[in-house]
């Protein structure tokens, strides 16, 4: 017997049928009113209605692991159903998740969302495949870009010798060498008490994130690069996964897939009240920022990081 079929069999015997009801458990870095979780939320409530009732998600929101790659691995070993994850975690696992994460890749919002919604990322969703896991839907987490303590970042020569707190396993960590930095991989729940010893003088995330994790409060200059727009994953366990019916898993992709515009409903409303939110706590947001400095700097790194012919050709699919 296969392996991956042993594995399905055990979780057989230890979740039970796929007939039996069971509450799916699902967990997210982000707290309980972020718009992600709040498109989990409303995918329970799309399974419960096409389920009659026999299965649900719960115990949604923030969940207590150290760090997102542990977070995967609960998924892949059946303690976790679900889980809304950074796509940067598969960067060095899945090569074609570093293709949504190349600094400026994407145009606009609404381009990342064209090529997500597209062959590209049906291709990168299966690609997860290979680590065990069912690839749902993407998640926006918005556009990422540096703020720090001392001063403001306006061009890529002020990256020069700054400690940046980067996520682990994220090519960002390349991308922070290249422009004269220090990278310090380390956990989300980390980076607000690196930045307020003096740890690092840096870090990168969305306006959103920046915003609700109050990182305004230790790190003022919120400068707007907007060098990446990496999307959130939602994977599910392939170990329960290959426990439920035909039918239990389309109603679960269905409700995945519906999920995606709700989100990105709630994503697009909380732009406005988060800047203001950050503006209100002392926050400066730096918009005259030479980006081209940076995409000279960071361009460049494409043919460096995906080397892979036909991941090329999705890039180039991509423009």
């Amino acid at each position: 017997m296969k392996i991956s079929k042993a594995l399905a069999a055990i979780a057989m015997a230890f979740w039970g049928t796929s007939g039996q009801a069971k509450e799916f458990r699902s967990s997210d870095i982000y707290p309980l009113g972020s718009p992600t979780v709040q498109a989990v939320a409303y995918m329970d409530k799309l399974v419960r209605e096409r389920t009659g009732g026999r299965h649900s998600m719960g115990m949604l929101g923030q969940d207590d692991s150290d760090t997102e790659n542990l977070t995967v691995g609960e998924v892949r070993n059946g303690t976790l159903d679900m889980a809304r994850v950074n796509l940067a975690v598969f960067n060095t696992s899945v090569p074609s998740t570093i293709i949504p994460s190349l600094p400026y890749l994407f145009k606009s919002k609404a381009h990342m969302r064209r090529v997500l919604d597209g062959p590209i990322g049906d291709r990168i969703l299966t690609d997860l495949e290979s680590q065990a896991l069912v690839g749902l839907c993407f998640y926006d987490a918005g556009a990422r870009s540096f703020y720090s303590v001392k001063k403001p970042i306006r061009r890529a020569a002020d990256m020069n010798g700054m400690k940046v707190r980067v996520q682990q396993g994220d090519i960002a960590a390349i991308m922070i060498r290249t422009l004269g930095g220090t990278p310090m991989p380390m956990s989300y729940k980390k980076g607000y008490e690196a930045l307020q010893v003096g740890l690092v003088d840096a870090a990168v995330n969305s306006m959103q994130l920046y915003s609700t994790s109050l990182h305004f409060k230790v790190a003022k200059y919120y400068s707007l690069t907007e060098h990446s727009m990496a999307p959130g994953v939602l994977v599910f366990s392939r170990l329960v996964w290959d426990t439920l019916s035909k039918e239990d898993q389309t109603a679960i992709r269905a409700a995945a897939k519906e999920s995606v515009p709700y989100m990105r409903k709630l994503w697009d409303a909380s732009e406005i009240p988060t800047r203001n939110l950050a503006e209100a706590g002392g926050a400066q947001i730096i918009g005259d920022v030479d980006r081209k400095s940076f995409a000279d700097v960071l361009v460049p790194l494409h043919p460096i990081l995906v080397t892979d012919p036909r991941l090329r050709d999705m890039i180039a699919a991509a423009d």
